[in-house]
């Protein structure tokens, strides 16, 4: 393994730095998470026609830069340090790897390019609260996590008009202002039924999303609910396939009609393909994502740590002066620079194992770090509206909607196979 990042690296990262100086204090991430879209989208307009940030891992063939892992680290430990609310989470690391993995050549030149550009933002839209085990961060998908069976979740309808869905989901990334979502739904009924993947558009009838106040303002989320709305599935069609361009495009004309454009009367049978494969390989390069933003993170709730020590002044003497408290910022940093190094080895070797055990390990020193940062900060570090508090709700967050590290752990271990049952002689499963 070589540990040296190469010049382009070097320069990707200073410059992405160099654009969020101006935009990282705590001033102006409370103020981008206030607005309607919860982000700044005039910053996040900059950053997509200067340097391409939305389109960080879309294939270049389709207007993107077409990088891997450890560029994707870099980018996101920056953009952790800055706190930046965005939407590049939900539709970079998540929406594109799946419109490119299931979406149809129609479906992947209408929609990549105006994602890789900025012009789109997209997100997932699963039901209930199994974000983490979906993705395969957590556990094995559950049985029928997108229906529930009979009621429940999100149900797809197939009509003589197109698809129509309705349900809802409770827990959505951007879920209130991106303008594509990507919705999984259960089609085919009880018994013979399957996942599958659709394009709805925020102009869809029947459509309705509502934000939410979330312990993390600087990551967004919303309720969706969908009322008989019109829908175009992703990927193949058995059928005539003139796609995703009128839905994704603005899919004013045919949400008007109340019918997705592009789905013939009769509606063609939808492709077998099951979808979950395809969310739980997201496991590695969103757990890389998330490690990185943690330790980006916890870097720069440490250095504003160290910085107010080295100031701040009792019994005549700066606090950092006092042994105590030198040895609880080597330990801290002790614990960031082993998270960093798993965060770039599990970039580097790629698996889900390697980026959930550095998703955990990050997690759990931005959590130090942030309680550290909250307590060496005094009485003032203790009121709710202290900046500390941005990173001590971005570590919590993460572990409530990603998992706790000790799911994280258990997970990778036994995708290993570090853990194998066996029966003792009273008839006991013993591990």
């Amino acid at each position: 393994m070589d540990a040296a990042f190469t010049q382009e690296q070097v320069e990707m990262r200073r410059t992405l730095r160099a654009a969020l100086t101006t935009h990282r204090g705590p001033d102006q991430v409370k103020a981008a998470t206030r607005g309607h879209l919860g982000y700044d989208g005039v910053l996040w307009r900059r950053l997509a026609r200067e340097l391409g940030l939305p389109g960080l891992t879309v294939a270049r063939e389709h207007g993107g830069a077409g990088c891997g892992p450890v560029e994707l680290a870099l980018a996101c430990e920056e953009l952790g340090r800055a706190l930046l609310p965005s939407p590049f989470l939900a539709g970079t690391v998540l929406a594109a790897p799946l419109l490119t993995a299931l979406g149809t050549p129609v479906q992947r030149t209408a929609l990549l390019p105006r994602l890789a550009a900025g012009e789109l933002t997209a997100t997932l839209v699963v039901p209930g609260r199994v974000l983490s085990a979906v993705l395969g961060l957590t556990g094995p998908c559950p049985a029928e996590w997108a229906g529930g069976g009979r009621a429940g979740g999100i149900q797809a309808r197939r009509t003589p008009d197109g698809w129509r869905l309705y349900g809802e989901a409770d827990q959505v990334l951007d879920g209130h202002s991106a303008e594509l979502l990507l919705v999984a739904a259960r089609s085919g009924g009880y018994t013979r039924g399957r996942t599958l993947l659709f394009l709805v558009p925020a102009s869809a009838p029947g459509l309705v999303r509502t934000r939410h106040t979330a312990l993390d303002e600087t990551r967004p989320q919303g309720r969706v609910e969908l009322r008989d709305t019109p829908a175009e599935l992703l990927g193949a069609y058995t059928g005539t396939d003139r796609g995703a361009a009128g839905l994704a495009v603005g899919a004013s004309g045919a949400a008007e009609r109340g019918a997705p454009r592009g789905v013939s009367a009769g509606v063609p049978e939808a492709s077998e393909q099951d979808v979950a494969p395809v969310l739980a390989g997201l496991a590695a390069p969103l757990g890389v994502a998330l490690a990185a933003e943690a330790v980006g993170a916890a870097e720069q709730a440490l250095a504003r740590t160290v910085g107010h020590v080295r100031t701040r002044k009792q019994f005549g003497r700066v606090i950092g002066s006092f042994q105590a408290v030198r040895h609880r910022l080597a330990d801290l940093y002790v614990e960031l620079a082993a998270a960093r190094s798993a965060v770039y080895y599990a970039a580097w070797a790629g698996g889900a194992t390697a980026s959930g055990l550095a998703l955990a390990q990050a997690g759990q020193a931005l959590r130090a770090v942030a309680g550290q940062a909250i307590q060496l900060h005094g009485g003032i570090g203790f009121t709710w509206e202290h900046d500390a508090h941005l990173f001590f709700k971005r570590a919590a967050s993460d572990e409530l909607l990603f998992g706790p590290g000790h799911r994280l752990r258990g997970w990778a271990a036994e995708r290993a196979g570090l853990f194998v049952p066996t029966e003792d002689p009273l008839g006991v499963v013993a591990v």
